[in-house]
């Protein structure tokens, strides 16, 4: 089928490709031209596991194309998808103007049936306005549906979980859309969950605001671990074996990052407030995570007299392994509080440097672990790298002027860092 995509962000590309490879004739559309000529030469925006041998495979094949000229793109697609960006608003709600302008242009360039499709995070009932929003502007007398298929793929891992998802969401309010949507999403042989356009839009927040609350839930239990006694990942090892709780997303740590959970959470949480609804549980989990991010600067300070002047290695940027985003990283947040107090911070990141450095330009960046560690006061953990996971504990003794490690993931056992003559501070534990 002939298919465009508005928007090459995560969710744009990542599906445009993945409907390529599927078999499916893909135009992905972006405003952005310098981005669109980098894409047709083969090269991802995005730092993403297996998505650039994807691009560079099916846009060979004549499958996938991009372009900056969404009329020509849009003019005879059977169906649109719209991936574009819903960031959050200061007051937590999601900002909707990205979808509004595509959901205009759309309407302005269709000569023929058309499907609109929004994979985009958006509030409950959206589609429903972006549905009488296309109508409104349509220029030509032709029908059109709107529905939901929201996303549930992971930075990192977004190629896999695409082609080999647990699940295909669709939303829709009528037996054609339904049926569209099934034909397009039928080679990639995954089971299909019909439901109402609300409903799916609802799943999606559901879906991701569950798992940051099993995520802040261990941070908490965490927090307490240390108090009394106990160690969290002997406790998570524990809870891991009940298959009602899981063994996914576990892991204690200095809390969730990236361009989903935070802002989802906040969003439901404004969604119920303006519909008379407190989500406690919810604005538990926001609260709960926003003070986690800078336990480990807490941790440190209570430990030390000054960090003026102090060379402190920041290993690690971005918000988790496998990407090179850094939206709600928590390394931001404490690198901010260490150059306030002074610190001389030396960074290493195998993907991030080069998006942190245009938050940070005054850092040095270092090409390895060990150059970031080498005669450091103060160390800090913020991303379980493999390329950090590597670094044996000795070093840490050998290279530092001081072996004193913060560990926001857990990475090395009590035992071993103790037997390396390092003094470390981890979560939980």
């Amino acid at each position: 089928m002939n298919l465009s995509v508005a928007g090459t962000g995560y969710v744009g590309l990542v599906a445009g490709v993945c409907f390529a490879e599927k078999g499916h004739s893909v135009t992905c559309v972006d405003v952005d031209e310098k981005k669109v000529e980098l894409m047709k030469s083969g090269v991802s925006p995005i730092f993403e596991s297996g998505l650039e041998e994807l691009m560079r495979k099916n846009h060979a094949a004549g499958r996938l194309d991009y372009t900056t000229d969404y009329a020509s793109a849009y003019r005879n697609s059977d169906a649109i998808f719209i991936g574009v960006g819903t960031p959050e608003q200061p007051d937590g709600s999601a900002n909707l103007s990205y979808i509004a302008t595509a959901a205009r242009q759309i309407a302005e360039s269709l000569t023929g049936e058309c499907l609109v499709v929004v994979k985009s995070t958006v509030p409950v009932g959206t589609n429903d306005k972006v549905e009488q929003f296309i109508r409104d502007f349509l220029v030509k007398d032709v029908h059109v549906e709107v529905a939901s298929n929201p996303e549930f793929l992971a930075q990192g891992s977004a190629v896999r979980d695409t082609l080999h998802a647990s699940r295909v969401i669709i939303g829709t309010e009528s037996e054609w859309a339904e049926g569209l949507l099934r034909k397009i999403y039928e080679p990639f042989g995954l089971p299909i969950v019909s439901v109402s356009r609300r409903s799916a839009e609802m799943a999606k927040y559901a879906a991701n605001d569950f798992l940051a609350l099993k995520i802040s839930y261990m941070n908490d239990i965490a927090n307490l671990c240390e108090l009394v006694g106990a160690n969290i990942q002997d406790v998570a090892r524990s809870m891991g074996y009940d298959e009602r709780i899981g063994r996914n997303f576990l892991s204690a740590g200095i809390g969730y990052g990236g361009s989903c959970f935070p802002k989802d959470t906040k969003a439901l949480k404004f969604l119920a407030r303006q519909n008379g609804y407190a989500l406690k549980t919810v604005e538990a989990s926001v609260e709960v995570n926003s003070l986690q991010k800078t336990k480990l600067f807490k941790k440190a300070s209570d430990r030390m007299i000054t960090f003026q002047g102090l060379k402190v290695a920041a290993l690690g940027l971005t918000f988790k392994p496998g990407t090179d985003d850094l939206r709600e990283a928590p390394s931001i947040d404490n690198v901010k509080l260490l150059l306030d107090s002074g610190a001389d911070i030396y960074a290493y990141d195998p993907v991030g440097t080069e998006n942190f450095r245009r938050l940070f330009p005054t850092i040095t960046y270092c090409e390895t672990p060990q150059e970031a560690l080498a005669k450091a006061n103060v160390c800090f953990i913020f991303t379980d790298w493999g390329e950090i996971k590597a670094v044996e504990p000795a070093e840490y003794k050998r290279l530092m002027r001081t072996p004193l490690v913060y560990d926001g993931r857990n990475m090395y056992s009590l035992s071993e860092m103790k037997n390396a003559g390092v003094e470390y501070y981890s979560i939980g534990r």
